[in-house]
């Protein structure tokens, strides 16, 4: 699903102009990354025309009862408001089982946990921290699983006691 959106590409088709793969970035938040997909979308401003981005970013699942997926894209809109000096007030999801788009709004609760989380994470990368997998079932269905690993990494069994039950079973 995400084949097309990874390489960079731009078409235009009427009053919106696709791009995918665009590279992001939000000094402010220490964060960077790639868009799967942005639409710009041609507004008149008086005599001026204004290209108004709306990130869509692309989940091979279906939507998710946590916000995860929403500060994902709200991140992205961070970048682009940072990068191009323009507000990107929406975006949207579009989850590939149910081939449905998700319109969101990146009203300033979105906005409050999206910082928060960047921030969060910049001090674990200033204190050179990694947080130890926790397996869920959510882990099933992460791209990040075979990286992780928390059915392994996140295992309480000492490899002393692993070695034993080999040993022991053979």
């Amino acid at each position: 699903m995400h084949e097309h959106v990874h390489e960079r590409q731009m078409q235009s088709r009427g009053e919106i102009r696709y791009e995918s793969a665009i590279p992001l970035r939000s000094y402010r938040l220490g964060i960077i990354g790639v868009s799967d997909l942005v639409e710009f979308r041609r507004n008149r401003e008086g005599e001026a025309v204004v290209w108004q981005p709306f990130p869509i970013e692309y989940k091979r699942g279906k939507p998710k009862k946590d916000n995860w997926d929403k500060v994902q894209l709200c991140a992205q809109a961070l970048c682009m408001e940072e990068m191009l000096n323009i507000e990107v007030p929406a975006g949207a999801l579009y989850y590939g089982k149910t081939k449905h788009r998700q319109q969101v709004e990146f009203d300033q609760q979105l906005r409050t946990v999206t910082e928060d989380t960047c921030q969060k994470l910049q001090v674990l990368i200033q204190d050179r921290q990694t947080p130890p997998p926790v397996y869920t079932s959510k882990c099933d269905n992460c791209s990040l699983a075979e990286v992780c690993l928390p059915k392994t990494v996140g295992r309480k069994e000492s490899v002393m006691n692993y070695f034993q039950k080999v040993l022991n079973t053979t």
